[in-house]
C-alpha cells in the first residue's frame, strides 16, 4: 500500500527532473534531503526549514503557506519540492506558469506518511537507494518508540491539550486531524480534544470540562515563550488537573509536528517530558 502511494506521489513528474538548483518547501522535505545526503542541490528553502542549523544558511524563500513567486524565481530554481498545502494557490500557479517542475509531496500525521515523503524526495532526486536505506533506519525507529508508547497501560496514560495559542487570552488548542493529533497518538496519548476537528477557540467550560493533565505547546517567541505561572494563570487552564501539578510541557515546533526524519526521537522526548512533569518531577 505505501509503495502504492510513493508511485501516486510522482505520478505528475517526467523524470528526470533537474534537481541541481532545488527549492524544498516545508521542514520535514528540507530534513530529509539533508538526511539523504542531498543538500548541495538546495538553492532555498522556506522558513519553517530550520533543522538542520546548516539549513538556515541558504536562502529563505518565506513562509510556506505564504510564498512569493518573485522570491522563489529570483534564486533561479530547477525544481521545487513542496509539502501539501504550500501556497497561496496564485503564487503555486505562477510557479508552474514559469515551467518550474513542482512535486507535491502529501502530508498526513502518521508514521505513513513520514516513509512516504522519504521515498517522494528520493524517487525525485533519484537517489532510491539512500532513500530506502533511510526509510528503513526511520520505520525501525518509529515502530520501537511506538511500541514503547504502546506498552503503557490504558489506565495511566495522560490527557494532553495542545495549546497553539494564548493571544488576547483566548484558548486555540488542537482537535482531530492536526500534526499535534497525530502526534499524541503515535506517543500513546489522550488528546484532551478529539471532539471537533482543526484547532480552535475553546470556552472556558471546554477546557475544565476536557480536564487535561498536561498542558502541550510549542517552544518559540510571543506568547509561546510564557512560563508555567503565566499559563495557568487563565482561569480555565487554572482549573485543569494540569495546574495542579504545573504540568507544562513545550518542545520545538518542527522537532514535535514536523513529522520527518526524528519523529521517533519527538515522540520519546515527549513522553519522557510529559510523565516526569504530570508526576510532579523534572
Amino acid at each position: 500500500m505505501l509503495g502504492g502511494t510513493a508511485f501516486h506521489v510522482v505520478a505528475e513528474e517526467t523524470p528526470p527532473v533537474d534537481t541541481s538548483r532545488l527549492v524544498s518547501v516545508g521542514g520535514a522535505l528540507t530534513e530529509v534531503i539533508y538526511a539523504l545526503g542531498e543538500q548541495h542541490r538546495l538553492v532555498a528553502r522556506d522558513s519553517t526549514s530550520t533543522y538542520p542549523a546548516e539549513a538556515t544558511k541558504i536562502a529563505d524563500i518565506g513562509y510556506m503557506r505564504a510564498l512569493s513567486p518573485e522570491g522563489v524565481l529570483a534564486v533561479n530554481p530547477s525544481a521545487i519540492v513542496a509539502i501539501e498545502g504550500s501556497g497561496p494557490p496564485e503564487a503555486l500557479a505562477v510557479l508552474k506558469g514559469a515551467s518550474v517542475p513542482m512535486t507535491t509531496v502529501p502530508e498526513t500525521y502518521d508514521r505513513d506518511g513520514i516513509l512516504t515523503k522519504i521515498r517522494a524526495v528520493g524517487h525525485l532526486l533519484g537517489v532510491e537507494d539512500k532513500a530506502k536505506a533511510l526509510e528503513d533506519e526511520v520505520a525501525a525507529e518509529l515502530d520501537a518508540a511506538i511500541a514503547d508508547a504502546a506498552g503503557r497501560p490504558e489506565g495511566e496514560r495522560k490527557r494532553v491539550m495542545f495549546v497553539l495559542s494564548l493571544q488576547g487570552g483566548k484558548v486555540l488548542a488542537s482537535g482531530t486531524g492536526t500534526a499535534a493529533d497525530g502526534v499524541l497518538k503515535l506517543a500513546g496519548l489522550t488528546n484532551a480534544f478529539s471532539d471537533f476537528p482543526g484547532y480552535k477557540p475553546v470556552t472556558d467550560e471546554a477546557i475544565i470540562d476536557a480536564k487535561p493533565d498536561v498542558i502541550l505547546m510549542m517552544n518559540r517567541g510571543d506568547d509561546h515563550g510564557a512560563g508555567a505561572e503565566q499559563v495557568f494563570a487563565n482561569p480555565a487552564l487554572a482549573l485543569t488537573p494540569a495546574a495542579a501539578s504545573k504540568a507544562l510541557v513545550r518542545m520545538d515546533g518542527l522537532h514535535l509536528l514536523g513529522f520527518g526524519p526524528r519523529t521517533a526521537s519527538a515522540v520519546r522526548e515527549l513522553n519522557a517530558e510529559i510523565y516526569g512533569q504530570a508526576d510532579g518531577t523534572e
